[in-house]
């Protein structure tokens, strides 16, 4: 579990910030601001799903462990799902579905609990 509670409000306002450049109608917006976006979504899948059998990777803003079952401790998880923040934020909001991420290979996703179909998106617009 997050160490601190992800405020919601919070989280909505930083991914609402780049939602313009998720549909194409901006560029890329300034660096802390898709962090923001990146690390609040990630910690909101972290609250969401609390465990440590997965680690979700987004460099190079932030990693998260979430799902219940396993813990693994020392060198790299068994279950590990890693992206870039485009494709993160996508996904958090649902502009993107897992099946096609995996398909495309915008996101590598590699043990038996990888898939995280079934709790996205963290967010809804």
């Amino acid at each position: 579990m997050p160490s601190k509670p992800v405020d919601p409000h919070e989280a909505r306002a930083a991914v609402e910030a780049v939602l313009p450049w998720l549909a194409g109608a901006a560029d890329q917006p300034e660096r802390p601001v898709l962090a923001a976006a990146v690390r609040l979504s990630l910690r909101t899948l972290e609250q969401v799903s609390p465990g440590r059998s997965v680690e979700v990777r987004v460099p190079p803003f932030a990693a998260v462990q979430c799902v219940a079952g396993p813990r693994h401790t020392r060198g790299t998880p068994p279950n590990v799902v890693e992206t870039d923040p485009r494709t993160w934020l996508e996904l958090a909001v649902g502009r993107l579905g897992w099946d096609q991420a995996v398909a495309d290979a915008r996101v590598t996703a590699s043990g038996s609990r990888a898939d995280l179909s079934n709790l996205l998106p963290v967010l809804r617009f």
